[in-house]
């Protein structure tokens, strides 16, 4: 069975660098950006050097495709494992330039001593032969500063020895030519490439994509379907994939943006940096969208589809009535995914939606815990511009399936089948029909009752119900506890930190344990000024003290001087009236309260949306 899956050869290093140089295999203009330390390159050139094993390189061939004059195209291979060992040959031996792991070109040139090269023929295993080159190697007559010359074509070692004994007088001619004809060996080395069928199912490879590279750098089916866009030289993949790498790298690094300009002409002239010029004064942080996160949103809005390997099935042309590859279902993928990618980056429906989420409350990355249910949002903005719902109820509709899905958890597990249900139910029935069946299915009194409180019973901040809370304290333009001006806003916005109302030390020191003074519902953003009146004061001492100073006029504790005003303020901040008289002794009950209070927030803020 397993020789219907994959076939096992052998390659030397420079038929294989061979195959790269004719694109039988795709190596990604911009792919996952070389994320080996230079020191690894030096390692893998030593190990070849040494005749030591260097694993396998995977390859997938992509299943032939139809054409439309009866013909069949031959699919180029895919790498499944093994790209940063190509990387690494590519930019040592043959003194290619990549992508480091800072998206900017280089090369990593490693140094060669023939002097430890004898030592090791002589029996020295501990020679250090080989280095990453550094400006001492330049400086010095015994090393040779780059071995990609000794492999390029007009190398020539009757030229190269006299010159290199002129300067190394110690060294013998015959010495000099045996450890350069060891080193030109790496050349015909052998490595071990393991083919998978072409008939394998996409889910099959898919997964063996997934598995063999979580061992390194975790990957994705998203980073599968970069892969397979960059193998695409006819419908214009490679060049999709370099907008979705730009795109997902300008989020984050806007600065980037002049890097490109000026060392990517081909990209610039093409038109394509016009379309994320905008990013170069980018400060959006809330949704920072990556490569499969783009990918997705494209793919959900304009093919309806949610499973990722799907995508790769069609942009292989997979016709899933007939299961033959046909041409013209790979170009209409690839068309559908340029004009789904072209709408993702566009300035305008970004902003849009960033308007629409920031609206509802959610300001700050840190308010944020999975894009999953950002990008399906996402989607729904975009399924919206299709429907005939006026435009001033759209942004409400994105607003709340994006605090209904992070309220129940929607996409939290099997995202893409949760998705892919999602756009089954919304082509069949609409989207407001569906958003008000998810309604009437989750919001029930037991929800907002039973089951929001019991989520706030949780320590972390990241608690997905205590985000949306704070995005309620967003909404309402909420005053923080114990100021008279300052919101709960402004210290999202400015980062400021979220502190205990029964204070922590206090809670210690009555002896209460780390999963007790650290709940969801004893958290609270205060005023630093005012943080610091409340020191390590129990609840009854100091809220009493805010009382009085209603009274005197003298502040001793937060900025408040009129007792409506505090009242009014504790009432916003879901805080009960009953903690004037509160202790330790009455904390439990306090969390009771409070949890009730805040879900009843949430309740109000889903509703008023």
């Amino acid at each position: 069975m397993n020789t219907e899956k994959f076939t096992n050869t052998t390659l030397t290093i420079k038929a294989l660098l061979g195959l790269i140089e004719a694109k039988d295999i795709a190596i990604p203009e911009i792919q996952r950006p070389f994320v080996w330390k230079s020191t690894q390159v030096r390692d893998l050139i030593d190990s070849l050097y040494k005749g030591y094993p260097t694993g396998y390189i995977i390859l997938w061939r992509n299943p032939n495709i139809k054409l439309k004059d009866g013909t069949v195209s031959s699919g180029k291979k895919v790498i499944i494992d093994g790209q940063q060992r190509i990387t690494a040959l590519m930019t040592a031996i043959a003194g290619l330039e990549i992508f480091n792991s800072e998206y900017k070109q280089a090369r990593v040139k490693i140094a060669f001593d023939p002097f430890a090269a004898l030592e090791y023929i002589n029996g020295n295993s501990e020679a250090e032969i080989f280095a990453v080159q550094t400006p001492a190697h330049l400086k010095s007559k015994r090393w040779i500063t780059d071995i990609a010359s000794i492999f390029d074509t007009h190398f020539s070692s009757w030229t190269f020895i006299p010159q290199y004994i002129e300067q190394n007088p110690e060294m013998n001619g015959n010495d000099l030519q045996n450890v350069l004809n060891m080193l030109k060996g790496i050349e015909t080395m052998q490595i071990g490439v393991v083919e998978l069928s072409e008939k394998l199912d996409i889910d099959v490879v898919t997964d063996i994509f997934i598995r063999i590279n979580s061992k390194g750098t975790p990957l994705s089916q998203g980073d599968f379907v970069m892969s397979k866009m960059a193998a695409d030289e006819i419908y214009g993949g490679n060049t999709l994939r370099k907008i979705i790498d730009y795109f997902a790298h300008l989020v984050v690094v806007p600065t980037y943006y002049d890097y490109i300009k000026n060392n990517d002409v081909n990209f610039v002239n093409a038109g394509f940096l016009d379309k994320l010029a905008w990013l170069a004064d980018d400060k959006e942080t809330v949704y920072d969208p990556t490569c499969d996160d783009v990918i997705r949103v494209a793919f959900m809005h304009k093919v309806k589809r949610a499973k990722l390997s799907n995508l790769v099935q069609l942009l292989n042309g997979r016709d899933f009535e007939t299961r033959e590859y046909k041409e013209e279902i790979a170009e209409n993928t690839f068309k559908l995914m340029y004009e789904g990618v072209f709408n993702v980056i566009n300035k305008y429906n970004f902003t849009q939606f960033m308007i629409a989420i920031k609206s509802a409350g959610f300001i700050s990355d840190k308010m944020v815990t999975s894009n999953m249910a950002l990008d399906f949002a996402y989607t729904i903005f975009f399924l919206l511009q299709e429907s005939e719902i006026p435009v001033a109820e759209r942004k409400r509709i994105v607003q709340k399936w994006y605090v209904i899905s992070i309220l129940t958890g929607r996409y939290s597990s099997s995202p893409e089948s949760s998705f892919a249900k999602d756009l089954r139910q919304i082509t069949e029935f609409g989207i407001v029909n569906v958003l008000k069946s998810i309604e009437n299915a989750t919001l029930s009194d037991n929800f907002w009752n039973v089951e929001v409180p019991q989520n706030l019973t949780m320590t972390s901040t990241n608690n997905p119900t205590y985000l949306v809370y704070l995005a309620a304290q967003v909404y309402f333009n909420d005053i923080s506890l114990l100021s008279a001006n300052v919101t709960v806003r402004e210290l999202i916005a400015l980062g400021g930190d979220i502190h205990h109302i029964f204070p922590k030390k206090y809670l210690i020191n009555n002896n209460f344990p780390k999963n007790l003074y650290n709940q969801n519902a004893n958290y609270v953003y205060l005023d630093r000024p005012v943080n610091e009146s409340i020191g390590m004061k129990a609840p009854n001492i100091y809220f009493s003290l805010a009382l009085e100073q209603c009274i005197t006029k003298i502040v001793k504790c937060g900025s408040i001087l009129e007792k409506e005003t505090l009242l009014q303020n504790l009432k916003i901040n879901c805080i009960p009236e009953s903690v004037f008289t509160m202790d330790y002794t009455n904390y439990n009950s306090f969390l009771n309260e409070r949890r009730v209070l805040m879900a009843q927030k949430i309740k109000d803020f889903y509703c008023k949306l």
